[in-house]
């Protein structure tokens, strides 16, 4: 075993959360020492999904420092300036950047960074109370080397995996798979007579229209379901898009826990849906294939369950419902593409801290409103992306991923290294703050604050 010594802070996962926890240590006055670890042999962003054309649903000012340092050298312009496109981009005149070139700026990122280690993929976890550190446990992937990193502080960024409803899992079949693997199975899938999308979220409607784009080249069959109640736009107005800010992550996690629960499941269309553009792209390419009276060979059918997938020779059988009209249907299709959204399950190297971990009644992480796991150790576990039934759906939000590394960052260092944002959107969401700022408005039973006149 090889012993790679003591860190500060200990990283497990390198996507752009930690990555950006990474790029915000790099540079400070104190030094520092972190290791951040991921299993794979080099920095990989939603490979599968990285389609031509397809771009960020947040502006390119939600790269990983900008929002906390706009001078920081890791920054998305300075990556544009320093692989001289930054002309290019001036003339470029788009706000959301293209998937593929954010992919590239994180892998710009992490090889200047001498932070990240890769091929070593994370086993076990365990508190050492002697020494008050935590013991990572990692081994390459294909070597079978094994490692041993110790850290006074933890920063889990394990990401998420893409989720496949029991009924819907046909195994290791390639003619039914998950949108993550789109890009890769793409070409044998166009090769089919008939193709169906499954969900109604970005990627669904990203794979959609890229093979509607091609479907003249191939004339296959292509149909979109989903079980939501319609193809709907995903929350893009100025106000709407304030719900992703510090202010409204505060007022969720103050919730109680039980109100959360009912509120988080109901909020899909501020981060589910289908982005404007891209549904308006969908439309036109159907208005196109229209005229003359012809008919798109395509169908798109909401409030509609797809509850088993059965093969029948070449192709599958889709156990379907209309659950509006209580109707049930089969539908056959060749290919199958399912865009059934992501889960994160709890690690299973985590589980010799398992008894140290403060759980809820569902088992999932306790919290502390700075996104810190609630554990029986004296090290902090920072969290990234792992506490949404706490702090609502602007966690993984690639913006408010800066401003919580802000605060990961100033209590490493004990100071404000960067800037902790407390008033960033015009509207209120607590009522505290509401009556702080609006003369006239208090509790019931209180004196109402007097309106400032003139002569105040």
């Amino acid at each position: 075993m090889t012993d790679d010594g003591v860190y500060d802070v200990v990283g497990v996962g390198l996507g752009p959360f930690n990555l950006g926890l990474a790029a915000l240590l790099d540079g400070l006055e104190e030094d520092v020492d972190a290791a951040f670890l991921e299993r794979d042999a080099d920095f990989r962003w939603h490979e599968g999904m990285l389609l031509e054309g397809a771009t960020l649903e947040v502006p390119f000012l939600a790269d990983l420092v900008t929002l906390a340092d706009p001078t920081n050298p890791h920054s998305y312009l300075n990556y544009l300036r320093e692989t001289g496109r930054i002309y290019e981009f001036y003339f470029y005149e788009r706000f959301q950047i293209p998937r593929r070139e954010y992919d590239d700026y994180l892998r710009w990122v992490a090889e200047r960074l001498g932070s990240c280690r890769f091929s070593r993929e994370v086993t076990a976890v365990r508190w050492d109370g002697d020494r008050e550190q935590y013991v990572v446990a990692a081994e390459h992937p294909e070597t079978g080397e094994r490692f041993e990193y110790r850290g006074e502080h933890l920063a889990l960024g394990t990401g998420s995996r893409p989720r496949v409803p029991e009924a819907l899992d046909c195994g290791a079949d390639e003619d039914v798979f998950h949108t993550a693997r789109y890009r890769h199975e793409r070409d044998r899938a166009l090769a089919a007579d008939s193709i169906t999308v499954v969900g109604s979220g970005q990627s669904a409607a990203e794979v959609f229209q890229d093979l509607l784009e091609r479907q003249p080249e191939s004339e296959y069959r292509l149909d979109w379901l989903t079980r939501s109640e319609g193809f709907f736009p995903m929350e893009y107005s100025k106000l709407g898009l304030q719900h992703f800010s510090p202010e409204y992550e505060r007022y969720v996690y103050d919730l109680p826990q039980e109100v959360k629960d009912d509120l988080i499941p109901n909020q899909d269309l501020l981060y589910k849906g289908v982005d404007p553009g891209t549904s308006a792209e969908i439309y036109d390419l159907l208005y196109q294939r229209s005229i003359g009276d012809r008919e798109p060979d395509v169908g798109l059918f909401a409030m509609t369950e797809v509850r088993d997938i059965e093969p029948l020779g070449d192709a599958y059988v889709l156990d379907c419902r209309q659950w509006q009209a209580e109707e049930s249907f089969v539908h056959e299709s060749e290919v199958v593409i399912l865009g059934t959204g992501y889960e994160r399950p709890i690690p299973e190297f985590l589980e010799p801290l398992a008894d140290r971990i403060a759980w809820d009644d569902r088992g999932r992480f306790e919290v502390t409103a700075d996104h810190r796991l609630e554990i029986d150790a004296a090290g902090d576990v920072f969290l990234q992306n792992a506490e949404v039934h706490t702090h609502g759906v602007g966690v993984p939000d690639l913006g408010l991923g800066c401003d919580r590394n802000a605060g990961f960052v100033n209590r490493l260092v004990g100071r404000e290294a960067y800037p902790e944002d407390t008033d960033t959107v015009f509207q209120d969401f607590s009522i505290e703050r509401f009556l702080e700022r609006a003369p006239g408005a208090s509790r019931p039973g209180s004196e109402p604050t007097p309106t400032p006149t003139q002569d105040d």
